[in-house]
């Protein structure tokens, strides 16, 4: 692996590196994170990593620090050798990278559908042979191309793929959490060696000592400072600066000494980071240099030409450009831009056409417009927000500049870049009077303040902006308000008294043309005005008519507000419907899925997590909280984690649960989320209810109870009734069969008579009511409720002294209980059995509970007849992947056909 000058002292990291290589020979990809300092050698570690990897298919790329603005810049460099696989991906995918490469037009692809692609995209390639993809300098990648690798990196299993990645120390980046393998500067006796080898001379010993030890063993270091600095200063030490300074400072010295033209030719290589030499003769040329700089360039050391430039170093890079004059890089830049076909690659030449305009310019504000358009249709909002802000930066027309400004501000808010997004609101607000201008600022304040979790922020600031949007733009007005009502709805609490109100008032009169999503703020601004039995025939209607409609593509947004704040799945539960809010959350999961909206797809799996746990399901409850987790982790997003909270729980994992419930109320205190506090304060209730705590679970059920949480409050009253009862808390117990009378009254359904009849039985020792309990919630898919209930009766039989009876209650309740993993609940059955005189066991996993919640996930979906690619593209992960996962799980269940997963698997 290369030569033993330039990698004297690295056997450790070759030896990393190579058994990355032989691991994906073996069928297992591998990831790795090169970190150091500049110059500690983690170039030439890849280079040697590129010149060993026999039988593999190498593809490499480089982040430039320059080039950070051009959407997916580095990704398509990295995806070039493999285009030609493009055809045999999955036309979502296929057409969402095309767009993003700008091969094909389309609407905006999400990064989620990138993401997946190129995933699938190296996956194929290394079907012929394992692929090996390096990248240098990613810290500097476009942040495009750093998001989708980091999905990419950490959903690499089973696909023969390598895939590694160095960044420089001290430098933010977007690869956290990957295994890292640190460069070190080289010991003494490998540090005296390497610099002996570039000394002109002998010199003294002590001066050797003092170079090796300041600089600590950097191999670049000790190669490039004597080039460039005499002995005397040799002599002096290299104290004053940063190494990395130094050493800049040093390839400043060997620039200086070259000819002007050379210099010149560097800095227009420097100037264009693509690296392409046609475009850089072609430049040269526009400047009138010949052949003579190139033969100085290249006897300088500085730079090699071949099928693609390269520096020395980064660092000779920056050096060429920061010591050029500003007057030299304008001419470069325009040189570079004249020099770019405007048809093949505008936006390049559009970034070239800023950098060489100083003054005002609408001919080339106009032509960055154009490219942020661009970019914005290929999912690149970051990079259209950097289009625009330059853009408005050289536009002339003060009201254009200010409109350009909060388009940059919504493009970057877009690509999550919320502080760059608020600090450009301000100069959008200081431009001529606009009044839809000045309201789309405000909304735009209020989403930024939404995003950051401000919620009641931004409930009142989104009011203020539907208002004045109003009589200017309706159908924008009317999105204002939906969002404001959201927003409403997770900041209601004790801590924000009448914000929903303040929200629902504000709402404008219904129509009878109102698509289902107005329709259902209308029923919601109804509640919250009027109270539940006012708005329970709209809320029903409501939910019925989000049921019925369409969810095709170009309704996606609304869909996404629909289901994606769960406005119509919560106010299903609401109104006591199970069947609708599952209907509702898959629906979401598969929108969410389809057109790649990541953040809503965290949402839609954690609702939809909560919903399926009520039917007992805690096994697809739990792949869907661990799906959420890795979707977190692939993106940098935050976990939300409801689902995890509840799940743990449910399953009685008190520690952990507690910890959970603690962490989510802190939070959403502090961000004014009150149905987030609420939230967590019900699932507390349910914990301790299952642990015995009833006092502890009387308390926290009060609080949820008396704010009248949206869906909360049918999921809170059963904990509340129970608590109370243990309690001896009659009074309350009497409040919650009120409220229950009311609210099965105006919404009628077995779910919500099943937990009216428990209240009734639970205050009067009514054992009819406790039958008719069962009865009804045995009619829903409501398991954990009916074995509850089951639990309730036979506990109450027992202390009637009806052991007998007892037992049978208490026995279906402990088994459908276990086998449901409520552990906390079962456990409590198992007690109340053991009082009976019965002889309980706990309860031994099966062996489907070895199954990691991966392999569960993708068992199941097995088993109900989904294909590896289709399985792939639903969990966002390769075929191969799913292959891998289906053997091990094949492996443990002792099977050997996808259709013996139908016994192996329950349902």
């Amino acid at each position: 692996m290369g030569t033993d000058q330039v990698l004297r002292g690295r056997q450790r990291e070759i030896d990393v590196l190579s058994g990355l290589v032989r691991e994906a020979k073996a069928g297992r990809s591998q990831v790795l994170l090169v970190t150091g300092e500049a110059g500690v050698g983690k170039s030439a570690l890849l280079d040697a990593l590129v010149a060993g990897a026999d039988g593999c298919r190498v593809t490499r790329t480089a982040g430039v620090e320059s080039e950070m603005e051009l959407a997916y810049a580095g990704l398509h460099q990295l995806c070039l050798p493999f285009l030609d696989h493009l055809d045999r991906l999955p036309a979502p995918q296929r057409e969402a990278l095309g767009t993003a490469f700008g091969l094909v037009s389309g609407p905006a692809p999400d990064k989620f559908l990138i993401g997946l692609a190129v995933l699938n995209l190296l996956a194929d390639a290394a079907g012929e042979r394992p692929v090996l993809c390096v990248v240098d300098d990613a810290q500097w990648l476009d942040l495009m191309s750093a998001r989708i690798l980091a999905f990419v990196t950490r959903r690499l299993a089973a696909e023969s793929v390598v895939m590694v990645l160095a960044v420089r120390d001290g430098i933010e980046h977007a690869f956290t959490g990957l295994t890292e393998l640190e460069v070190r500067g080289l010991d003494d006796s490998d540090a005296r060696a390497l610099l002996d080898s570039v000394l002109p001379g002998p010199i003294d010993p002590r001066v050797r000592d003092r170079i090796v030890a300041e600089t600590r063993g950097n191999p670049l270091a000790l190669l490039e400072l004597p080039r460039a600095w005499t002995a005397a200063e040799l002599a002096d030490g290299l104290t004053g600066g940063t190494l990395t300074s130094r050493l800049e400072d040093g390839f400043v010295r060997r620039l200086e000494a070259l000819q002007p033209d050379t210099r010149l030719l560097l800095l227009t290589a420097a100037a264009e980071p693509l690296g392409d030499p046609t475009l850089l003769w072609r430049a040269a040329e526009q400047l009138g240099l010949g052949a003579d700089p190139a033969a100085g360039a290249i006897e300088s050391g500085l730079i090699t030409f071949g099928r693609q430039i390269r520096f020395r170093h980064p660092l000779v890079r920056s050096a060429a450009y920061r010591t050029a004059t500003p007057q030299q890089r304008l001419t470069v830049h325009r040189a570079l831009a004249d020099a770019t076909d405007p048809e093949t690659d505008p936006d390049r030449r559009a970034w070239h056409r800023a950098q060489a305009t100083v003054a005002p310019d609408e001919g080339v504000a106009a032509e960055l417009e154009r490219s942020a358009q661009r970019a914005q249709a290929r999912g690149g909002f970051f990079a259209a927000g950097m289009f625009l802000e330059r853009s408005a930066a050289l536009t002339i027309d003060p009201g254009l500049r200010a409109d350009r400004v909060l388009a940059a501000a919504t493009a970057k808010r877009s690509a999550g870049a919320l502080d760059a997004a608020l600090d450009l609101l301000g100069a959008a607000a200081a431009g001529p009077a606009d009044a839809v201008r000045e309201a789309e600022v405000l909304r735009l304040r209020g989403e930024i303040a939404f995003d950051r979790g401000h919620a009641a922020e931004a409930a009142r600031t989104l009011v203020v902006a539907a208002k004045q949007l109003d009589p200017l733009d309706h159908e924008q007005a009317r999105v204002a308000y939906l969002e404001a009502m959201s927003a409403a709805i997770w900041a209601s609490g004790p801590d924000t008294p009448g914000i929903l109100a303040e929200a629902a008032s504000a709402a404008p009169a219904p129509a009878p043309s109102d698509p289902p999503g107005d329709l259902l703020l209308q029923a919601l601004a109804l509640r919250f005005t009027h109270g539940y039995a006012a708005a329970a025939t709209q809320l029903v209607k409501a939910v019925d008519q989000a049921r019925q409609s369409g969810s095709e593509a170009e309704d996606v947004r609304g869909w996404l507000w629909l289901a994606g704040n769960r406005a119509s799945g919560i106010v299903a539960i609401d109104v006591w419907d199970l069947d609708a809010a599952l209907e509702l959350a898959a629906r979401h999961d598969r929108i969410a899925r389809d057109s790649g909206a990541l953040v809503q797809l965290q949402w839609a799996l954690n609702f939809r997590a909560n919903v399926v746990s009520m039917t007992g399901d805690l096994a697809a409850a739990t792949a869907y909280v661990e799906e959420e987790r890795r979707i977190a982790g692939a993106t940098g997003n935050r976990v939300l984690g409801i689902g995890a909270m509840q799940l743990a729980a449910l399953c009685g994992s008190e520690s952990e649960a507690t910890t959970l419930i603690d962490a989510m109320i802190r939070e959403a205190r502090a961000q004014d989320q009150g149905r987030m506090t609420a939230i967590a304060t019900y699932t507390s209730a349910l914990l301790n209810n299952g642990l015995g705590h009833y006092e502890t679970a009387r308390d926290a059920a009060l609080q949820v109870f008396e704010q009248d949480v949206v869906a909360y409050g049918v999921l809170v009253i059963g904990e509340l009734a129970e608590a109370a009862s243990r309690t001896g808390d009659t009074k309350l117990v009497e409040t919650a069969l009120a409220w229950l009378n009311e609210r099965v009254a105006a919404t009628p359904s077995d779910w919500g008579r099943g937990m009216e009849a428990r209240a009734r039985a639970l205050l009067g020792d009514d054992e009819d009511a406790y039958r008719a309990s069962i009865d009804h919630l045995n009619r829903t898919g409501l398991r954990i409720e009916s074995a509850r209930g089951e639990l309730l009766y036979g506990e109450w039989l027992r202390r009637e002294g009806r052991r007998q009876d007892a037992r049978a209650h208490l026995r279906t309740a402990h088994e459908q209980l276990a086998a449901m993993g409520a552990e906390a609940f079962a456990e409590r059955a198992r007690r109340e059995l053991l009082a009976t005189g019965e002889t309980v066991r706990k309860r031994t996993p099966e062996t489907t509970n070895d199954l990691t919640a991966q392999e569960a996930q993708i068992a199941g979906l097995a088993r109900d007849g989904l294909t590896n690619p289709e399985i792939a593209a639903q969990l966002f992960i390769s075929p191969r992947t799913v292959e891998w996962h289906l053997r091990k799980t094949f492996s443990k269940l002792g099977i050997t056909s996808r259709r013996q997963l139908r016994t192996a698997i329950a349902r």
